[in-house]
């Protein structure tokens, strides 16, 4: 009997429709297949948070990916290096998330990549992005790493990645996911 497709939040730490995580997300969508259906989160309308803004009510932005991250199954983010960290714009999602009851991430399995035209392909984003999401008890996949390097050589004016190593690690790290929802769900971490 075949499995239902894996529920994954995809979030990009960038606005901008053209960025090259927005595209690895993409690629990861078309690599899980039939394994895992994609609903893409919209960072763009949530407001800077302010305590308040908070106290007259959660803004409907943050209702609703608060909602989309409460029923997926899985979340896979993907955000650039900005000033050796995390995009304000993830970030601040995030702090609007930090607030909201129930605790959308906790017990949530969570993937992380990252794309950058430096060397270091967004490893300094990934690592803070992981410490800012243990305090919400997020539970990360571990490996594969996928930090895309360079990645202005590695996707083509379409967006499309074209580095088949890069591409096979995405979909190892959608694979290891989906594994790491399960195991998760079975309450077995052995």
């Amino acid at each position: 009997m075949a499995s239902k497709p894996l529920k994954i939040l995809a979030i990009a730490g960038s606005l901008r429709k053209s960025s090259f995580n927005r595209a690895a997300l993409l690629t990861a969508e078309e690599m899980a297949g039939d394994s895992a259906r994609f609903t893409y989160a919209n960072l763009a309308g949530i407001p800077l948070y302010d305590q308040d803004l908070r106290d007259t009510g959660v803004p409907e932005a943050v209702e609703t990916l608060s909602q989309q991250v409460l029923d997926a199954d899985a979340i896979l983010f993907s955000t650039p290096e900005y000033n050796y960290s995390v995009s304000g714009v993830l970030k601040n999602a995030i702090d609007w998330l930090s607030r909201v009851d129930p605790q959308p991430f906790a017990d949530k399995p969570v993937a992380v990549m990252s794309a950058s035209m430096s060397a270091f392909g967004g490893a300094r984003a990934q690592y803070d992005l992981r410490r800012i999401l243990i305090y919400l008890d997020a539970h990360f996949v571990n490996k594969p790493e996928v930090m895309i390097s360079f990645a202005h050589k590695k996707f083509d004016e379409s967006g499309k990645l074209t580095d088949e190593v890069t591409r096979k690690f995405i979909g190892d790290l959608v694979s290891a996911l989906g594994t790491w929802q399960q195991r998760l769900n079975s309450g077995s971490n052995s």
